[in-house]
């Protein structure tokens, strides 16, 4: 998760995509999903950290904010979804 969570902060090419799967996990219907076939992008060993994360998912049904991880998600949603314009509902 730490290395997930560092990737996403920075400015390599597989940063928006890590972001991607972690803002999907933090909350799917606002942030969007992760592409499956994104997974051919990532260095093995942060391919490997995906999926075990999403291995973890499977099996302890908890959110990042449930693991102390809610300051992370929010600056990795600042630094790729800031931006974003939120219209009415």
């Amino acid at each position: 998760m730490a290395r997930l969570l560092a990737t996403a902060k920075t400015n390599s090419g597989q940063a928006r995509r890590v972001a991607d799967f972690l803002l999907a996990w933090h909350n799917a219907e606002e942030n969007g999903g992760l592409n499956p076939v994104d997974l051919w992008q990532f260095d093995t060993g942060i391919a490997q950290d995906i999926l075990l994360v999403t291995s973890f998912i499977a099996i302890e049904h908890k959110y990042p904010d449930d693991l102390g991880f809610a300051p992370e998600i929010a600056d990795v949603w600042k630094l790729w979804r800031g931006d974003r314009v939120v219209s009415p509902d």
